[in-house]
């Protein structure tokens, strides 16, 4: 017997429908996913599928996943029970925090939480529980220049300005390649769609990408920069904006909600295209005819990824990137690019001033390193491990995190994990990271496990709300991850880890409609706690917690008051919810202490003088001696380090090769294989010499390196790649986030 399931796919950020096909096995009694297709009745993505969606089934039936928990005995990990393994999860940790207090445990959280229930709504509750400020995440390896940014700009710093993919007659991508990626820190199912209606509809497709890849083929217009000068780029672009006199009018009608434009115009007064295309490695002109093509078409949307953020100038690249949509009347305006309001974002308020947005509220340890977004660089974990003294890390939690292998310099980490005190991993797989670990707690299989995108809601260019139930059920006593963390939440917390975890979502819901109530502007204010959680469903803690978000968020029914969602309707329309494109939101969605976006942010000023420092030295000496510059690439079947054990993802152009140009290979003598040296170690690698590449420029794709001793991922294992991540001392870091640097890497290549 065969039926069909929607799911929402958990796998990246595109969150596509997918239609799973469950079969019946007569002999067990049993049901397993056997294929995975698009959902064409999806409201958001509307039938597509990349290769990574329709490998669920091998994902879910993968026989690497473990299904029982692991405790170390006697050096070795061995299966146990959930109580017993939970328990010493537990009493592991407290017996740290009781000798040498909560800052004494770390926090990891990996790029997969993003796409997990108990990831995103239980995380941050265990990170309170434990009481430590030590957390690290894929964040200070990714994204966290675009937050910081975006935080000076509006003073939250996850309140992102997304491309309106839909509407746009221009966009502009930097240093991403949404083809191959699906999208990031952009919610887009169907990225190639999207272009493809782009086309159609007459716009214009501009990509800035020192590598020609698979988005950059179908640009009208590409421009190769040198890794790592989009920030000097970007300087060109505004300084010439305002030369030119392309800076919109009104700035496209929110000039009243912005300040410091005309700071901005002072500051980088002199960053000239002339001055900046040296540093670029692309001609002046080519500077200026950009900036003329943005501000010349109806609407653009400028839109960066890693090739931005993993930089040395990461922040400054991501700030710059808005200065330029705000200039040119892009900013919160259709067809340029825009605030998504998800369904379980709260009800907008009155505009009001707010905090602003802080870093340094805390300093690590060892290095000094400044807190940003209530994180640490993920590169300073091994540091704080190794070395003595007061507040020394001694214990590490990792909820779907592998970063020994995903940040640089893992194999210190690596040792100092050896060393510490007690590991508590959550996470399904036996990798480079989890084999540290004292207790493994791993997580059951997508089919059996709820989906809701509380984060990645916040990022779609389109408002929808879907809910995915568990096809599967559970096996009996088997917990789902949300109840392996709430049961770490109650037993650090001293209820114990037997505990209902329904009392954690019954605390987050009393808290929260306390505060809703007492709120004048909130669509529930002055009414009763009581009566407000009796009109929540008899259901799991998270549905209960999901309603409460979605009553009374903009498209709720704000408890009964109005015609609006509930969790109710969600599980009614298994295909999802429309709830219509982007809107204008400003000035409702700033909360600087002035109340306005705020172009010129003192950080951001100040650090233009490194910016003009790196353009007086003129960057790095290329070609002399082998020295080239590194970037990432992404393949279409692979993502970070936790896509590779899947056959279904092997072989085609899933490879780990290093990417050369013709004239440097010829010039090095290479043909096939290369040794390539950086400031963290040696490797050597398979070559391939395409014209695709910058001259100058080499490119080794992210997350390989699978060859550990004692890991238990035997697809991956057997084309095992390497690690990227060894050639990187992770020493130089973008001082305004934290963030490592990936890209503009220099390293010498030579024969193997």
């Amino acid at each position: 017997m065969t039926r069909t399931a929607p799911r929402i796919c958990p796998l990246c950020e595109a969150t596509c429908g997918l239609s799973l096909v469950v079969d019946h096995d007569p002999d067990t009694g049993r049901e397993r996913v056997t294929g995975a297709r698009g959902d064409s009745e999806d409201v958001f993505s509307h039938g597509y599928i990349c290769p990574k969606g329709a490998s669920l089934a091998q994902l879910d039936n993968d026989p690497d996943r473990l299904d029982r928990p692991l405790v170390r005995r006697d050096g070795r990990l061995v299966e146990t029970d959930w109580d017993t393994a939970l328990t010493e999860a537990v009493d592991g940790l407290t017996e740290v925090i009781a000798a040498h207090g909560g800052p004494a445990v770390g926090f990891y959280l990996g790029n997969p939480s993003a796409h997990t229930v108990a990831g995103t709504m239980y995380a941050p509750l265990l990170i309170r529980a434990l009481g430590t400020r030590n957390v690290f995440s894929a964040s200070t390896l990714d994204q966290m220049p675009k937050q910081a940014a975006t935080g000076y700009l509006v003073g939250h710093a996850g309140t992102f300005a997304v491309p309106d993919l839909d509407r746009t007659d221009h966009l502009v991508v930097i240093g991403a390649n949404p083809v191959v990626s699906n999208g990031s820190v952009t919610t887009a199912a169907d990225f190639p769609g999207k272009l493809a209606a782009l086309r159609r509809r007459g716009g214009r497709l501009t990509v800035i990408d020192p590598a020609r890849t698979r988005t950059a083929r179908l640009a009208d217009t590409h421009l190769a920069p040198r890794p790592g000068t989009d920030a000097a780029l970007l300087c060109g672009v505004v300084q010439c904006l305002f030369e030119e006199g392309l800076v919109a009018d009104d700035l496209g009608g929110i000039a009243a909600h912005v300040i410091g434009v005309d700071e901005v115009r002072r500051e980088l007064g002199d960053l000239t295209s002339e001055r900046v295309a040296p540093y670029c490695g692309i001609p002046a002109e080519d500077i200026r005819a950009l900036a003329r093509s943005i501000a010349g078409s109806p609407t653009t949307a400028v839109y960066g990824r890693m090739g931005t953020t993993t930089v040395e100038f990461g922040t400054l690249g991501s700030w710059l990137i808005d200065v330029v949509n705000i200039l040119t009347g892009n900013y919160d305006r259709p067809g340029g690019v825009m605030f998504p309001l998800a369904p379980t974002a709260p009800s907008p308020r009155p505009p009001r001033a707010g905090r602003g947005f802080r870093t340094g509220r805390w300093r690590s340890r060892v290095s000094g390193h400044a807190e940003v977004g209530g994180e640490l660089p993920a590169v300073a974990m091994a540091e704080e491990f190794e070395t003595p003294g007061d507040g020394r890390l001694r214990a590490l939690v990792t909820v779907s995190g592998n970063p020994v292998l995903s940040a640089p310099n893992g194999g210190r980490l690596g040792r100092a994990l050896d060393e510490a005190d007690f590991v508590v991993c959550v996470d399904p797989y036996l990798n480079e990271t989890t084999r540290h670990a004292h207790v493994i707690l791993p997580p059951p299989r997508p089919s059996q496990s709820p989906h809701f995108d509380a984060i990645l809601n916040n990022l779609a260019v389109r408002a929808t709300a879907r809910y995915s139930p568990p096809v599967l059920p559970l096996a009996p006593g088997r917990p789902d991850e949300i109840e392996i963390v709430a049961r770490l939440i109650l037993g650090l917390s001293g209820a114990g880890v037997g505990a209902d975890p329904g009392l954690v979502d019954e605390q987050v819901i009393g808290a929260t409609l306390s505060k809703e109530v007492t709120d004048p502007h909130s669509p529930v204010a002055g009414r009763a706690v009581e009566s407000l959680i009796a009109m929540l469903p008899e259901a799991p803690g998270h549905q209960r917690r999901l309603d409460m978000q979605l009553r009374l968020g903009a498209y709720g029914d704000a408890f009964g008051t109005r015609d609006g969602l509930t969790f109710a309707d969600l599980l009614a329309a298994p295909h999802g919810i429309d709830l219509g494109p982007m809107r204008p939101r400003l000035p409702g969605v700033v909360r600087t202490a002035s109340g306005k976006v705020e172009l010129a942010p003192d950080p951001l000023i100040g650090d233009l003088e490194r910016l003009r420092s790196a353009l007086d030295a003129g960057g790095e000496d290329v070609g002399a001696e082998g020295r080239l510059l590194l970037v990432g690439r992404r393949h279409l079947r692979s993502n970070n380090s936790w896509m590779h054990n899947l056959p279904a993802l092997t072989g085609g152009t899933n490879r780990c090769t290093l990417l050369m140009h013709p004239d440097d290979a010829d010039r090095l003598g290479i043909s096939d294989v290369a040794k390539i040296r950086g400031s963290g170690g040696s490797l050597t690698v398979p070559v391939e010499i395409t014209s695709d590449i910058r001259p100058g420029v080499a490119s080794l794709p992210h997350g390989w390196g699978h060859d550990a001793d004692g890991i238990q991922l035997s697809v991956a294992t057997a084309d095992p790649g390497v690690n990227v991540n060894d050639l990187n001392d992770g020493t130089v870091l973008d001082p305004l986030s934290g963030t490592v640097v990936l890209n503009g890497l220099p390293v010498e290549i030579a024969p193997a």
